[in-house]
């Protein structure tokens, strides 16, 4: 049966005003998507007035498409609106209980590697010391020969290397961020290099395959062995406070000569423990005077220049200062522990 306009034109008015008084009765979200549903579904009642589109005479349906079109935009927009409001926390009052407990917040904290390390930051730039870094891959020839280790070399086995396949490796030390800084700058040169080691060391109370170190550098002319030890010294007092003892022992690396290995006195004090292996210090690495061979890969003049290389491993020295006895418990994200912190 053919509809005419002003019967059309009724129902548009009865629809605008049955949307009104729903909208207006809606309390939450769920209750709004229910009467967008209703109206303006593919079923709904807006959608079923424009199939009577067709009914109508050709000179009414402009008209009655028009009127229409201006419904479904205002309830579509009505509903916006609402949903909106609720978005938005106009009706935070009628959503609110205030019966519900609170929430606690947990408020997190440095890791106590990372406070550690940035300690040891601070204590060398005081010194002097500029902060390098670098990849963490890196190639055989600047984690290995530019310090003077040649493929075959029997020092490599110490390594226990991660290889990744070709030239390139997980770093086995910070070492390749001195050569790459040497090769980038001139003397004179004052430098750390902190960042993550990997290493195929099977975990015990004093050992991890991953592990952060730091190592510095110092290039300029009259470098001596003194000045090493004098830079170890105050680091390890700054530390750990002036009673810290420091003791070096004679040693080998291709990449020093002479070379040594340095220790710090054990948080034991000699009584001795399972971390110092009961003779009251805890190896710390190596240091010494820079090989004039490592010179020799990045051009400098080892009768003009000389220097000094150190490294340290960053949980040792947290296990020291902490007083941890197992390297193993950093790593272990205890929350028990890290609270501590």
């Amino acid at each position: 049966m053919a509809e005419n306009l002003q019967t059309i034109i009724a129902q548009i008015s009865e629809i605008a005003a049955e949307f009104n008084k729903d909208i207006q009765q809606t309390k939450s979200r769920d209750d709004t998507e229910q009467v967008k549903v209703k109206f303006l579904s593919r079923k709904g009642v807006v959608q079923n007035l424009f199939v009577l589109l067709g009914t109508l005479e050709n000179q009414d349906r402009p008209r009655a498409g028009a009127e229409l079109n201006r419904l479904k935009n205002d309830i579509q927009n009505a509903i916006d609106e609402k949903l909106k409001s609720f978005q938005t926390g106009k009706r935070s009052i009628e959503l609110f209980d205030p019966t519900l407990p609170g929430k606690e917040y947990h408020i997190g904290s440095f890791h106590p590697l990372l406070q550690v390390l940035d300690e040891i930051k601070d204590i060398f730039v005081g010194m002097g010391f500029r902060i390098e870094e670098g990849n963490e891959i890196e190639t055989d020839y600047h984690n290995f020969e530019a310090l003077n280790i040649p493929p075959d070399h029997p020092s490599r086995d110490m390594h226990d290397t991660f290889y990744m396949g070709g030239k390139y490796l997980l770093r086995t030390h910070t070492s390749p961020v001195q050569i790459h800084t040497m090769e980038q700058q001139k003397p004179p040169i004052r430098m750390i290099a902190p960042g993550k080691c990997y290493r195929k060391d099977t975990p015990d109370a004093s050992h991890s395959p991953i592990f952060n170190q730091v190592e510095g550098l110092c290039v300029d002319k009259g470098v001596s062995f003194g000045d090493l030890k004098g830079v170890v010294q105050a680091f390890a007092q700054k530390m750990f406070g002036k009673d810290a003892k420091v003791r070096f022992r004679p040693s080998f690396f291709p990449f020093t000569e002479p070379s040594a290995e340095y220790d710090f006195s054990c948080f034991c004090k000699g009584k001795g423990c399972r971390v110092c292996k009961n003779t009251g210090w805890l190896e710390i690495s190596g240091a010494g005077m820079v090989d004039p061979a490592v010179f020799g890969f990045v051009d400098y003049d080892p009768q003009v220049y000389s220097g000094y290389a150190f490294g340290m491993g960053v949980e040792r020295i947290a296990m020291l200062k902490y007083r941890v006895n197992d390297i193993r418990i950093f790593y272990e994200n205890d929350v028990r522990f890290l609270e501590q912190f």
